[in-house]
């Protein structure tokens, strides 16, 4: 009997044209950089305007991936966004999402993971699709995290950016390849570390929380990097032992990039060289649930992404949330099927 699994059929991916570069962060914050580059090996992060949502950017991206497969939106069943901002508390950015395509024969929901908010919408959609329960799902990750950011911070305030991407998710057409295992967990203790702790329904927005500036994103970086590292590493492992793998069987590692030390201390821990592991950390900086996508988009453009390659993808974030996927590339798809 034939193994039903999902596959990524296509990619899209879009990021705000504004860029915000080191030099400009210079003139805002006390900072530098080389104090920048030497710390997160970001360069520059790309910042939406004013009034543009995450839907906008997640729209694009999917619209992109439509047009790579060369499907209508009426062809896709399900959309999940992973997302921490949405565009209101309600209706969900998928809603949003689904109505900007005009994808009027799918249903979809958002997923809040932090950092791991692809993973977990992509190991979901996953899900639906090996069941048999839909035949194509529309996975995106994707924030702008530019308006949830204290821009007096130094600390936070370098390391993120706008963006998103995204894949779609059809059956194998042989059973073979596709998504094979994933291994997720969370650590709710981890939650003071990183956190937003204003606009939920412990503390709506009233005049004190403003005042406070408790709508903005709060970390104990050096705790989030111990964090990262250590469980980042045992969670893959544990996800490629189990499936009969090793590191060394490993072709790319694709990491959320949060910051370059904790992506190049996985490698170190897994044993991976540097040519095993894309980086575009540099060009985008952190765009929480949009940095696995876009780079998966990358790695494919430049050609790092062969059928039969076998590919890790690897997050941390608030929560803390732990997430990791397992997958054997089969290459793009064009072309109604």
């Amino acid at each position: 009997m034939t193994t039903r699994r999902a596959t990524i059929t296509s990619l899209g991916r879009f990021v705000p044209e504004k860029v915000l570069t080191n030099e400009d962060l210079e003139r805002m914050v006390e900072t530098s950089n080389d104090w920048i580059l030497e710390r997160t090996g970001i360069q520059e992060r790309h910042v939406a305007e004013k009034g543009v949502a995450t839907s906008d950017l997640a729209a694009e991206a999917a619209k992109e991936i439509l047009a790579r497969r060369g499907l209508d939106p009426d062809d896709i069943h399900v959309i999940i966004v992973g997302t921490v901002t949405p565009d209101t508390i309600f209706p969900s950015t998928a809603c949003r999402v689904q109505e900007k395509i005009g994808a009027s024969h799918a249903w979809g929901f958002d997923l809040s993971a932090a950092c791991c908010g692809f993973v977990y919408a992509l190991t979901n959609g996953a899900q639906l699709v090996a069941s048999g329960a839909h035949e194509r799902a529309l996975i995106i990750g994707g924030d702008v995290m530019s308006s949830i950011i204290n821009y007096e911070d130094r600390s936070t305030c370098i390391l993120f950016g706008d963006g998103a991407g995204g894949v779609l998710l059809e059956a194998t057409e042989d059973g073979e390849g596709g998504v094979i295992d994933f291994n997720n967990w969370v650590d709710g203790s981890g939650g003071r570390f990183l956190h937003m702790p204003g606009g939920g329904s412990l503390n709506p927005p009233t005049e004190e929380t403003v005042r406070k500036r408790m709508h903005y994103v709060h970390q104990d970086g050096r705790q989030v990097f111990k964090y990262a590292v250590r469980q980042g590493a045992a969670a893959s492992l544990e996800l490629l032992e189990r499936n009969g793998y090793s590191s060394s069987d490993v072709s790319l590692l694709v990491a959320h990039q949060a910051n370059q030390r904790i992506i190049d201390a996985t490698a170190d821990r897994l044993g991976l060289p540097p040519e095993k592991v894309i980086k575009n950390i540099q060009m985008f900086g952190n765009t929480t649930a949009g940095t696995i996508p876009l780079a998966l988009w990358d790695a494919h453009e430049e050609g790092r992404l062969n059928k039969g390659d076998l590919v890790l993808l690897c997050a941390v974030g608030a929560g803390y949330t732990v997430g990791r996927c397992l997958f054997r590339w089969t290459g793009l798809r064009t072309g109604y099927a």
